[in-house]
């Protein structure tokens, strides 16, 4: 069986988890391993830089890649797209990057049948409780807004025993160090080696 040289891992977790910290710190910790920089139509949330946390598009940039058939992936999340550019996997993967996406729970279902190699982890709050508390905390979300996310979180809740791994994340570190963990174990998987049959080499 053939897979790909680059390891392709895709992390979720609900809003207000704290993934984004958590990925920063496994990004930091892996030389080889690059954020794929995905696509939305959503604003700018302030120290966002465009290109490197998103590629920030208007709605019609947007639905001309979709057309363009530019996108390995993409969903509509509430009035916003997000979507994934098959540039950003498919070339680097293939040349022996890994390739680190954070993705809501459709896009990585999408993305997993698409690349069944693809490792998948869910980060998880501590408590329903502690997640509320920082959503709440943020002062970002009206009564609405909260309300409609934590139906999304209880939706999403669902999908977790599909992930290959779930995390939780109590002390962002900790949380970080079992991901490169989970990374580096993957890498040494048979189905991954293409020179085990040290007994019969290639002539």
């Amino acid at each position: 069986m053939n897979m790909a040289k680059g390891l392709l891992v895709v992390i979720s977790g609900f809003s207000g988890v704290g993934k984004g910290t958590v990925i920063q710190m496994v990004l930091d910790a892996l030389p080889n391993l690059r954020f794929s920089v995905s696509c939305t139509t959503r604003a700018p949330r302030p120290g966002e830089t465009d290109g490197v946390n998103y590629y920030f598009l208007s709605e019609s940039e947007f639905e001309e890649k979709i057309a363009k058939g530019e996108f390995v992936e993409y969903t509509r999340t509430f009035t916003n797209y997000y979507g994934t550019l098959r540039s950003e996997i498919d070339g680097p993967v293939a040349a022996g990057v890994d390739i680190l996406m954070e993705l809501n729970v459709v896009g990585a279902a999408n993305i997993k049948k698409l690349y069944p190699y693809c490792v998948t982890v869910f980060v998880c709050p501590p408590s329903y409780e502690a997640l509320k508390a920082r959503l709440v905390g943020r002062g970002t979300e009206s009564e609405e807004s909260l309300r409609r996310r934590l139906n999304e979180i209880e939706a999403e809740s669902r999908s977790i025993p599909y992930y290959d791994y779930a995390v939780t994340n109590v002390v962002a570190k900790e949380c970080a160090d079992k991901i490169v963990g989970i990374i580096n174990s993957e890498h040494l998987r048979t189905s991954r080696a293409d020179d085990l049959d040290i007994f019969h080499p290639e002539d």
